[in-house]
């Protein structure tokens, strides 16, 4: 740095575009932390407010990668990761009022918007590009965990796996995918991720 030149210093709020989230150290099972930065703001729209942080496992090998509004999810994804070993993920976060007319502030659970299906049939077409056919849906269940959030979670044909939950008045999902080939050699591993996903409740 040159003289009178003054020391360059990065200020963290509402900032757009990508900041790094992954913990520095696995657990001892081999896994990294992802935790959504405070201050990370999304392409979400105007009126938006900040988004709750968000956590789930991140094997080795997978890196964050740029989001484009081409991308299927449009504005509505917040992030997403690759493996070129295992597979992409990408975490969703969209308004509840696709589903039911309410307030800006209201505070909906998955329950209120409805089973299993109905919300896996609402966002296929924006996670997949087209609706569920029949016999897509191979598994599906609910859990409600420790911090009281419910959450469903799906398998899906064509090697796709989803976790789902809503607080607030914002619904996230995180959908996972891969090849036959990395599904069979990483099945372990992207269930992991699929299982760690949580929301912290507003």
């Amino acid at each position: 740095m040159g003289p009178g030149v003054p020391e360059a210093r990065a200020i963290q709020g509402m900032t757009a575009g990508r900041m790094p989230g992954v913990s520095k150290v696995p657990d001892a099972e081999g896994y990294y932390l992802y935790r959504r930065p405070e201050g990370k703001s999304g392409g979400h729209g105007v009126g938006w407010s900040e988004i709750p942080q968000y956590t789930f496992k991140v094997p080795p090998g997978w890196d964050e990668i740029p989001v484009s509004i081409a991308d299927l999810g449009g504005t509505e994804i917040d992030l997403r990761f690759q493996s070129k070993e295992a597979g992409d993920l990408a975490v969703i976060v969209a308004p509840v009022l696709r589903f039911m007319d309410l307030g800006f502030n209201a505070r909906v659970t998955l329950k209120e918007i409805g089973d299993p299906q109905r919300v896996i049939e609402g966002f296929a077409p924006e996670l997949y590009g087209a609706p569920l056919n029949d016999g897509e849906v191979l598994d599906s269940s609910f859990k409600t965990q420790e911090d009281g959030g419910l959450y469903y979670y799906y398998d899906l044909s064509k090697n796709r796996l989803v976790s789902a939950t809503a607080t607030k008045n914002r619904v996230f999902i995180i959908t996972i995918s891969a090849t036959s080939r990395q599904f069979k050699k990483h099945a372990d591993e992207l269930r992991a991720i699929q299982q760690s996903f949580r929301v912290a409740p507003e």
